[in-house]
């Protein structure tokens, strides 16, 4: 089959367009043509001409220097409509904002989207030095950062395997200590204390924790993180850090119908 738009079946398009925003959503400053076409597999071709229909209807936009595309304001105009259904960042907002004033780190809303947890919204804390590791829009599968530790942790062992399974070589991309017998043992730390820890196996010395939030099936649906540099993140430090997210995390479950 030719690659490319025209000659693509209705749903091989809206896949492509899923695809497109999606990847361009996880960019925080934006993405390029050859980078979407890596990220996506899709030829420079077929990602140009889609940018161009998508850019026609407002769902993206190309930035003033021509050299990244970045998602659209008819996006914006869906989306809050959209958060009516789903008024997750509102209601986490305050937590957010409770993390970031009473431990000095950046705090963050991550939701689960199938294998992956993506990040929706951010507070950064007082502490001057942070870690840029984690923004809004970033997708990573399940078991990478502490937001998809703490997930994958309250999931039944059957479903913790198959995930572990099928997002090996994406895990790998993040990092080479992202494997299933790390993430196991740090699974069981999760069970034991309630939260998860990240020691820095993304970005050496950028470390997180995180709690999960339940929603109204009782299912691990989001997660409240702290993300920052290695030495705010001791082991005298770390009971009080997790204790303040397991706080916030329960505050926000009960707000969603959970446990």
């Amino acid at each position: 089959m030719t690659d490319g738009i025209e000659t693509a079946s209705g749903t091989q398009v809206v896949h492509r367009v899923a695809l497109l925003l999606r990847a361009i959503a996880a960019q925080e400053h934006g993405a390029t043509v050859a980078g979407l076409a890596v990220t996506t597999g899709l030829t420079r071709p077929t990602v140009h001409r889609i940018l161009l229909g998508l850019s026609a209807e407002g769902l993206v936009t190309r930035a003033v220097d021509g050299g990244t595309w970045q998602l659209g304001p008819e996006l914006y105009v869906l989306g809050a409509i959209a958060a009516h259904r789903y008024p997750i960042r509102e209601l986490a907002g305050p937590s957010l904002t409770r993390l970031a004033e009473t431990t000095g780190e950046s705090a963050f809303l991550s939701a689960r989207r199938d294998l992956e947890t993506v990040c929706l919204a951010r507070r950064e804390g007082a502490f001057p030095i942070r870690s840029h590791v984690l923004h809004e829009g970033l997708r990573l599968p399940l078991g990478v950062a502490s937001a998809g530790l703490v997930i994958l942790a309250h999931l039944p062992d059957a479903d913790v395997e198959r995930i572990l399974d099928a997002t090996a070589g994406a895990r790998g991309a993040w990092g080479r200590q992202h494997t299933a017998k790390q993430i196991r043992r740090l699974l069981e730390d999760v069970r034991r204390d309630g939260f998860a820890t990240n020691p820095g196996m993304i970005v050496e010395g950028s470390w997180g924790m995180a709690a999960a939030v339940f929603d109204a099936t009782g299912a691990p649906a989001y997660a409240l993180s702290i993300t920052g540099i290695e030495t705010r993140f001791s082991a005298d430090r770390r009971p009080g850090l997790g204790r303040a997210l397991l706080t916030e995390s329960h505050r926000l479950s009960r707000a969603l119908g959970g446990e």
